[in-house]
């Protein structure tokens, strides 16, 4: 059974952490920023670097649609769809969050990527989304969804 109880508020899985002892390690950052993190547990946390699988969603491909996805573009390719943050236009478009609100752009980046994919694009340009914050999460997916798929 599916239940759909409409959009998700925020869009994006959760993020994962790897505690050990007074280390914490984002494994897959998610809505709970490490600012959060930090704020709560008055420890300093770090992104994982190390590129090992540790924990769902880590595999350098995932999220993908079948268009190839072309990220931190100001311009739009011809003949690409843009997946965008703010104020932009393109011939074919979605726009994450006209107003640049990175948790609006969290809950509807998965619905944008699958709606520009269905228009059947062969490319879907992606406008910069700022690296802070929910940001980083969503930079995340979209590294994973611009990522070669043989990996």
């Amino acid at each position: 059974m599916i239940i759909d109880n409409g959009p998700c508020q925020v869009g994006l899985e959760s993020t994962i952490l790897k505690v050990e002892g007074e280390r914490i390690t984002i494994l897959r950052p998610g809505f709970i920023t490490i600012e959060m993190i930090e704020e709560v547990t008055g420890i300093t946390a770090s992104i994982s670097a190390s590129g090992k699988i540790e924990a769902p969603g880590m595999m350098k491909s995932h999220y993908a649609p079948n268009a190839c996805v072309k990220l931190n573009c100001r311009i739009c390719d011809e003949g690409a769809a843009l997946l965008a943050f703010g104020k932009q236009d393109a011939e074919i478009i979605f726009n994450l969050s006209k107003s640049g609100n990175l948790r609006e752009a969290a809950a509807n980046l998965y619905l944008g990527l699958r709606q520009l994919d269905e228009t059947g694009v062969k490319m879907i340009c992606v406008s910069p989304i700022p690296n802070e914050g929910l940001g980083i999460a969503i930079n995340d997916r979209l590294q994973r969804a611009s990522a070669p798929r043989n990996t």
